[in-house]
């Protein structure tokens, strides 16, 4: 990697995953900056050399007066609002940040000459449905929505991120990023809270696949993708997979078992004790959505993750 010094906005810095990837970055470039931004307080971001932290509404004139004030070589695109209320004012939130405030930054991106820009997005765009290939392409339709309108926000901003990303390849590289279930201790995502829950439900009549990845493994394909992805959609992945029942034993989660009729209601029941599953997340305890990585292991090499699926779920473990 060069040593040309340069400057790095990173979205969503209130995040265990986008602190971790700042830390990561730092740690291999200590001659680069990086301001990382949210809506959310930034008071327990841990200070480090090189970082620089704002809280701001996300507005076009507070992103416009931000790309005037800085010249940033790169855009981590890592904020996102959690999916695991229906409320209708977060809701519009939700379109507003992911949708619009997305396509202010990609605008903003290309008028002032950045580098490169990478997007998180999701694997659960393709949707947990019984005609599901056994393993998802990136070119594979996104369905999520078909069920759950819920989910129309990520899957707008993840076609949009695309068509743009095409359109204007020859004046910005943009990576879209798909990753499986991201779960870890310092992010706080439903998949990790669900996993560590000893009320998880445990479907006693489905038990579907999963993959997941360790979230220092994902920050680190962050940090690699400035430099070593190219232009394009990437599922992030493993090659490994794991039962639901097999992944909440080596969790230590106890589950509740429950047949899958009854998962609704049960769901609810379970919300009344601040016990929040997203309800798009139990098609998932019912139908496999197992993503491919080929395109991923081609530009990163088959060894590109440092834990394999059952040390990181261990790491996560319930003591």
């Amino acid at each position: 990697m060069s040593e040309v010094k340069k400057k790095v906005l990173i979205l969503g810095m209130a995040g265990g995953l986008a602190q971790i990837t700042t830390r990561l970055l730092l740690s291999e470039h200590p001659e680069w900056s990086v301001l990382g931004i949210d809506t959310r307080p930034l008071e327990n971001v841990a200070t480090m050399p090189g970082l620089e932290t704002l809280s701001m509404k996300y507005s076009r004139g507070n992103f416009e007066n931000l790309f005037r004030s800085h010249h940033f070589d790169a855009v981590l695109h890592l904020g996102r609002i959690s999916h695991s209320s229906n409320d209708a004012d977060i809701l519009a939130k939700r379109l507003e940040l992911s949708v619009m405030g997305t396509s202010r930054i990609l605008d903003l991106c290309l008028r002032s000459g950045v580098g490169k820009v990478i997007i998180l997005s999701t694997f659960h765009v393709y949707g947990a449905l019984p005609d599901n290939s056994i393993f998802l392409a990136e070119d594979a339709p996104l369905k999520a929505s078909i069920k759950h309108p819920d989910l129309r926000d990520v899957i707008e901003m993840d076609q949009m991120c695309g068509n743009f990303m095409w359109k204007h390849q020859n004046e910005l590289s943009t990576v879209v990023l798909r990753p499986c279930n991201i779960i870890g201790t310092q992010i706080q995502n439903s998949m990790s809270r669900f996993l560590t829950n000893h009320l998880s439900l445990r479907p006693i009549d489905y038990n579907p696949f999963f993959q997941f990845i360790h979230e220092f493994d994902m920050a680190q394909i962050l940090v690699r993708s400035l430099n070593e992805l190219p232009t394009g959609t990437y599922n992030v992945a493993g090659s490994e997979f794991i039962s639901l029942r097999e992944a909440l034993d080596i969790v230590g989660s106890r589950g509740l078992p429950f047949p899958i009729t009854l998962a609704n209601g049960l769901n609810d029941v379970l919300k009344v004790f601040k016990i929040d599953v997203p309800d798009y997340l139990l098609d998932y305890l019912k139908f496999s959505c197992l993503i491919d990585n080929q395109l991923l292991r081609k530009q990163l090499g088959d060894d590109f993750l440092r834990f394999g699926i059952k040390e990181t779920l261990e790491l996560i473990r319930l003591r």
